[in-house]
């Protein structure tokens, strides 16, 4: 038996991640502060390379072990089957196109920074339910994750907490657009 690098655009993203933060943890303290996390609204300045560069970056930047392995844990589960259904490309381009979109909402509406990968999990927790999709159909499995995770998510915004909720909220809505509009490359 041997190993094999069996899902390319995930384990890339996910060594990447983890590599970021035992530099950032141990050699390099202030790397994923400086470009791993975008600015909150006010903090973003155009004429900043850094603050454009971190619009993509911040989806590579944990705080600590447990917020890596939080995230990882749920992509390394899903990602795989994702990969294989949808190609390498397409879900690399997801997940620049979901880190773009949660780093430039964060800019214009909420103060605080944002890093981590939780938009890119509530992308693919969405997108995973479009699995069996139909064109002309909508799944039932796509209805009950809407409600269960982006309705949780909505009721944990209310209470305050350093958890960027829209940003999950933000993943989930991209993922469901890309089930919906996306193809995969191979059926079942």
């Amino acid at each position: 038996m041997r190993l094999k690098y069996n899902a390319p655009t995930i384990l890339t993203y996910s060594f990447f991640c983890a590599l970021v933060l035992v530099l950032s943890l141990y050699l390099i303290p202030n790397l994923t502060s400086l470009w791993f996390r975008v600015p909150g609204r006010g903090n973003f300045s155009l004429t900043s390379l850094r603050n454009w560069v971190t619009l993509l970056t911040h989806a590579a930047g944990h705080s600590n072990w447990n917020h890596l392995v939080g995230n990882f844990s749920i992509i390394l589960l899903i990602g795989p089957m994702l990969e294989e259904n949808y190609g390498s490309s397409a879900l690399l381009a997801m997940i620049v196109i979901t880190a773009l979109v949660t780093g430039i909402l964060n800019v214009l509406l909420f103060p605080k920074p944002l890093m981590g990968a939780s938009g890119v999990v509530f992308m693919m927790i969405l997108l995973a339910s479009f699995t069996n999709f139909s064109r002309g159909e909508i799944p039932l499995t796509f209805i009950l994750v809407l409600v269960l995770f982006l309705g949780e998510q909505l009721l944990d915004s209310l209470n305050e907490s350093n958890i960027s909720h829209f940003a999950h909220i933000v993943g989930g809505f991209c993922g469901s657009l890309f089930g919906f509009f996306i193809s995969p490359k191979r059926r079942y």
